[in-house]
């Protein structure tokens, strides 16, 4: 089942928001602020955010660029009710995958969402190439130029942490917060980007 984090501070909508997505089948959990969200977004394992730009004590774009600022590539929608182009280019600049505009059409919300998922469903996808090689996780297996390779359980679930991108940043969302002084603005694990991360002791 699909984890689905609903940032909004007005009850109605959220808990609206919450009906709707778990009769679609989703799990779906409600964080009323900014501050919330962050915690709640680096705590647990989510498969998207649907995050509302006006928020008490941080807004939208701020727990968007402290999300991305930690590594997390969870997809995120944010919703508003601001209609000006440059809000709109704001939060896809701090790192929002999509924005949805107040009203919205909960069947085109719906639609996002699952668009949005597809678009990053690393955890369902039958195999991975790269090279000459390929994972395929149906079978737990890895095949080079077409032939099996002997690989010991424990590597195969390394090999296919490293290629599966949300595995890895969630491990690395949770040693952040084990290491870091403050996990949000990180000294030792650094994000590089384009490349995944590196250490810095």
């Amino acid at each position: 089942m699909k984890r689905i984090l609903v940032v909004e501070d007005e009850s109605a909508i959220a808990f609206g928001l919450q009906l709707d997505l778990k009769n679609e089948g989703y799990d779906v959990e409600i964080a009323s602020n900014g501050e919330s969200a962050l915690r709640h977004a680096q705590k647990e394992a989510y498969d998207l955010i649907l995050l509302d730009v006006m928020l008490p004590r941080k807004d939208g774009y701020e727990v968007c660029r402290d999300l991305r600022r930690v590594g997390l590539k969870t997809p995120i929608i944010m919703l508003t009710a601001k209609t000006h182009e440059a809000e709109k280019v704001l939060g896809l600049e701090t790192g929002a995958d999509d924005y949805v505009t107040k009203p919205f059409s909960p069947r085109e919300l719906r639609a996002r969402i699952k668009a949005a998922l597809r678009r990053t469903a690393g955890d369902d996808v039958p195999a991975y190439r790269f090279g000459d090689a390929e994972v395929d996780f149906k079978r737990c297996e890895l095949r080079r130029a077409g032939k099996p390779v002997d690989l010991t359980a424990l590597e195969f679930k390394l090999l296919a942490a490293f290629v599966t991108d949300r595995v890895v940043d969630n491990h690395v969302v949770t040693l952040r917060k084990k290491i870091e002084p403050d996990p949000s603005k990180p000294r030792y694990i650094i994000s590089v980007r384009g490349m995944g991360y590196r250490f810095d002791g």
